[in-house]
């Protein structure tokens, strides 16, 4: 291993931000009936709530929240179109069709749907033979595109959910957290828009047939615009919830309800929580220094780092306690350094969790410093390493 690298290994360096109040989003100043549950401030990234949010459970319909983002994915990249259409095989019929017993758009046997179509009928109707539609479709069979769903899971930060459908039928193997499902809620309003817009649809006909969206939230009046409904036996009633109040958008991800009428009221009761017992302060503006990072072998000893937007964190309106942030990050980082380069995070707890993390960028260029400055550093890390 090189002298830099060892450097590099030695540890994470810690830059003290001096915040004070601050507030334990996490201190149980809620209940819920579900089992395992998580509150997401879209915003800010921050944690309002959560419980086993990483526990791990079967997905259920919720899996088609992935099978839709694979969609949205190709869609946006211009692999597909919304107009493009896909065969109803013999399987997706009878494993997802009217004859299988569970939820479907009833597509006919040796038809072709358009894109769009499928897309209404997936969110709307969780038509599980539109899922198989176009998992065969996109990948040949639906295995196949399973492994997509995973791959392109890992490929946006989801660390602990396995697909082997497009349709969250029971499988062996096959699980999701409300952690990820809740990130995965985010990353569809975020970058998909255009397309978004369809989890708020009320209805959808085809083939002569009126369904409704299955989402409770949509029909309450409190700004909600998404998601997704699913139910298990071994993990009972599942949903995840999306509202947008004014700027501010609140995502809950939760699992384990006894019924449907529970499922709908614990869904609102938390997102009514988050909205009334939580305030935003900003802390830092946009382009604002928020501590330095140590460099090795630059033109100077530090870089100052800022985050890329305004940074705001969410205080709750009772039982306010210390809270503390810090900008951690590898290092020293080796120069030169660009401005712009991410290079930090900040990271924000309250009590002993951690409830926001926000990308951290070095505010200035720092050019590769003298040799004698290089070699300065390198003695000075390697008795630190000792030390």
């Amino acid at each position: 291993m090189s002298l830099c690298s060892r450097l590099n290994a030695i540890g994470v360096f810690f830059a003290v931000v001096l915040l004070a109040m601050a507030a334990p989003a996490q201190a149980q100043l809620f209940e819920t009936r579900a089992g395992q549950a998580i509150l997401l401030d879209a915003k800010t990234g921050t944690v309002l709530y959560e419980k086993d949010a990483n526990k791990r459970v079967p997905p259920a319909s919720l899996a088609k929240m992935m099978t839709m983002e694979v969609v949205f994915d190709a869609l946006k990249k211009g692999r597909l179109s919304l107009d493009d259409e896909f065969h109803v095989s013999e399987f997706a019929w009878r494993t997802g069709g009217a004859t299988s017993g569970g939820s479907t758009m009833f597509a006919e046997l040796n038809s072709s749907i358009r894109l769009e179509d499928l897309i209404r009928g997936v969110i709307i109707q969780s038509a599980n033979d539109g899922c198989i539609i176009i998992a065969e479709g996109m990948a040949g069979s639906e295995p196949n595109f399973a492994r997509l769903m995973t791959k392109r899971a890992r490929e946006i930060g989801l660390r602990d959910s396995v697909f082997f459908n497009s349709t969250g039928l029971p499988a062996e193997g096959q699980f999701v957290t409300m952690h990820d499902l809740a990130k995965l809620a985010d990353h569809l309003q975020r970058e998909y828009p255009e397309f978004y817009r369809f989890y708020s649809e009320p209805e959808f006909t085809w083939n002569g047939i009126l369904q409704r969206n299955r989402n409770p939230l949509l029909k309450m009046g409190i700004g909600a615009d998404g998601v997704k409904t699913g139910y298990t036996e071994a993990s009972g009633y599942a949903i995840v919830g999306s509202v947008k109040r004014g700027e501010r958008r609140l995502i809950t991800a939760m699992s384990g309800l006894p019924n449907l009428r529970t499922r709908a009221e614990e869904a609102r009761k938390i997102l009514d929580w988050g909205d009334r017992a939580f305030e935003a302060h900003e802390i830092f503006k946009k382009g604002e220094v928020i501590g330095n990072v140590r460099l090795y072998g630059g033109a100077q000893l530090t870089v100052p780092v800022a985050a890329n937007d305004d940074l705001d964190i969410l205080l709750p309106l009772a039982n306010r306690d210390a809270m503390k942030a810090r900008v951690v990050y590898k290092g020293p980082v080796k120069a030169p350094v660009a401005e712009g380069d991410q290079i930090a995070m900040l990271k924000v707890w309250v009590g002993d969790k951690l409830t926001q993390e926000t990308p951290l960028f070095a505010a200035e260029t720092v050019e590769r410093g003298p040799i004698h400055r290089q070699a300065f550093d390198a003695l000075t890390e390697l008795v630190l390493g000792w030390i």
